[in-house]
């Protein structure tokens, strides 16, 4: 029987779509929805599972910026063969792109034990949950917001991209909150940096993705939920991209600081009461 029915898949992947790219952490509202229905949140394939789903998420940013990546993929290739295209930024940045994904990479395969065991424990999201917003809130105060998309580097990726690790690490930061953060005293603006995080996902998530998939399928979840979860995320992650852009446009980040520090102290709560099991 799988470890996680289409039910509570259909539930899985609208969390995971809502909150994959708000600065809010996906992995943890998921191990906090997992913990509520009695699903075990160390179960291998259920972190397996978790996984796989961000899948649909990342599908929704490829359709989302569908232009904006084959701009930059195609300048790439271009570059690749003419040397004097090498000069161009969507160029320079599609490699920037590689070179951040990389410490994510090489710290995810080193920690997965931890991050599979105890760093995947409630007690961590929590805690993790509350200290995220106290830098989401000073990074958005620091930060002095006057750099474009335009005027990102290779300095500003490679700091960002290694932001990352926190958020695997630590699962409840939060990807997006740690890049977004990272970004915003690195003074690019609120858009660019919540554009930078998505680019900047996409190879690390759809990689983890792929990679626990043998996991998730051959550990105990069928390929019903799987497929029914992935899809779901899909739809609602590209309704929460849309939402998001246009929010960050006009306003600051201090909405999710608020609620993060309201959901993570709930959290405490709850595993004190023992209603939740870390």
């Amino acid at each position: 029987m799988s470890a996680i029915s289409v039910g509570q898949a259909v539930v899985l992947g609208v969390v995971e779509g809502v909150t994959e790219f708000l600065p809010v952490s996906s992995t943890g509202h998921l191990k906090i929805t997992e913990g509520l229905m009695n699903i075990p949140v160390d179960d291998k394939s259920v972190v397996g599972f978790s996984a796989v789903i961000q899948v649909g998420a990342i599908a929704a940013v490829l359709l989302y910026f569908f232009k904006d990546i084959k701009r930059i993929v195609s300048a790439w290739f271009r570059g690749v063969t003419n040397r004097e295209e090498r000069y161009h930024h969507d160029y320079k940045f599609a490699w920037w792109v590689i070179y951040a994904t990389i410490p994510i990479v090489v710290v995810g395969l080193a920690a997965k034990k931890l991050v599979e065991g105890p760093l995947g424990s409630l007690w961590v999201v929590a805690g993790s949950l509350i200290v995220g917003s106290g830098v989401m809130w000073a990074a958005d105060q620091m930060g002095r917001h006057k750099r474009g998309e335009d005027d990102t580097s290779l300095k500003d990726a490679m700091w960002v991209g290694c932001s990352q690790i926190l958020a695997l690490l630590f699962p409840g930061f939060s990807r997006s909150g740690a890049t977004m953060s990272t970004a915003l005293i690195l003074d690019l603006d609120r858009v660019a940096a919540t554009r930078l995080s998505f680019f900047l996902g996409i190879p690390a998530l759809t990689g983890a993705g792929i990679y626990e998939l043998k996991d998730a399928l051959g550990a105990g979840v069928g390929a019903a939920p799987l497929a029914v979860g992935t899809i779901v995320s899909f739809v609602v992650a590209y309704a929460s991209i849309a939402w998001l852009l246009k929010f960050v446009a006009k306003h600051s980040f201090n909405a999710f600081v608020i609620y993060r520090i309201i959901i993570g102290a709930g959290l405490l709560g709850l595993l004190a009461t023992g209603v939740l099991n870390a």
